[in-house]
């Protein structure tokens, strides 16, 4: 059904343009982008900027392999400045302060829902980070924080 909505009133030339800007914006191969269609279609439905905007984030600042993005695309679907910005910022807080797992897969914190990852992530280090929850909430306001504070 997804797929179906995705590609239902879009010329093959569009489409096939689309792809071209997948393969591109994220160094995917043929089969990646395949791929990534079947599991997420509604990739072909984001504009070239939403795309870039998460390209660059995921694979210049975060360091993550385009392969990886490839079968996790839903990732592209979610908030950047609202989730994946901020989740990530706690991730790497937790780990380099030796609070978390430093083999912790981004995406299974993506994946939770918000109730969740405050339970799991920002609750249990209250003590040992007590501005952490602070500086999530303000990274979630889309406010970077210039780093996560550690007592």
């Amino acid at each position: 059904r997804h797929a179906l909505n995705a590609v239902a009133f879009v010329s093959e030339e569009k489409i096939a343009a689309k792809v071209e800007h997948l393969k591109k914006t994220f160094r995917w191969s043929d089969a990646e982008v395949g791929i990534a269609i079947s599991r997420a279609p509604n990739v072909l439905n984001k504009t070239k900027e939403f795309l870039q905007r998460r390209s660059e984030f995921l694979i210049s600042d975060l360091g993550l392999e385009p392969a990886y993005i490839a079968h996790r695309p839903v990732m592209l679907s979610y908030s950047l400045e609202g989730r994946v910005r901020p989740r990530s910022y706690v991730v790497k807080f937790l780990k380099a302060n030796g609070l978390l797992d430093p083999d912790r897969d981004l995406y299974s914190v993506l994946v939770l829902s918000e109730k969740v990852f405050m339970e799991k992530y920002i609750c249990p280090h209250k003590e040992a980070a007590p501005c952490l929850a602070g500086d999530y909430a303000d990274a979630c306001k889309g406010l970077l924080p210039t780093n996560f504070r550690f007592t």
